[in-house]
């Protein structure tokens, strides 16, 4: 049997995540990716092939036992050589096999120990700490298309009763507010 945890995890990464980095990189040139707020930030390409790094090293070098050669320097330091289609269908293929990695993990082995970049920690620690980094520089790459591209990127469509996540248009969410004025949103 497959955990829910596993699952969720697969799930985030490739049908969260990934869409909305290339729904919102959509507008952009690559010219766009590799601009850099200030000097000492990183641009669009930069956390692209960070997240692609980190994520290979934690799930397929980390949990999977392949071998992994990562230049993490090199990641924050490229400036251009990519273009922003290489830059996607790398992430891509790396995210889907991610997702098969991290679908092969038993269950049972998620209490498993590892020691991966140094830090201790387990199979499932491992795999949690890729999603929430990932969803962490997902985050930085939205606010940086948006500050190249101003008022294109949107990743919701929305009306005062439901919304509908662009970066998978067949669901739409609608909105209603209990007693407490909290809004419960419900898949609709």
């Amino acid at each position: 049997m497959t955990s829910a945890f596993l699952i969720a995890s697969r799930d985030y990464l490739l049908d969260e995540y990934l869409p909305k980095i290339r729904l919102v990189t959509t507008p952009l040139t690559d010219d766009d990716i590799w601009w850099r707020p200030v000097e000492g930030s990183n641009s669009i390409g930069n956390l692209i092939l960070h997240i692609e790094g980190n994520a290979r090293q934690w799930i397929l070098g980390g949990v999977a036992g392949r071998e992994n050669h990562r230049d993490r320097d090199g990641e924050f330091a490229a400036r251009d050589g990519h273009s922003k289609a290489q830059l996607l269908t790398s992430l891509t293929a790396s995210f889907r096999e991610l997702g098969s990695a991290i679908m092969a993990v038993a269950p049972a082995r998620l209490d498993e120990p590892r020691v991966i970049q140094g830090a201790d920690t387990t199979v499932f620690g491992a795999i949690y700490h890729v999603v929430e980094h990932v969803s962490m520089h997902t985050g930085q790459i939205i606010q940086l298309a948006k500050w190249r591209a101003p008022g294109t990127v949107r990743l919701y469509e929305a009306s005062s009763t439901s919304f509908t996540p662009l970066w998978k248009p067949d669901s739409t969410v609608a909105a209603s507010a209990d007693a407490t004025g909290i809004a419960d949103l419900s898949e609709g």
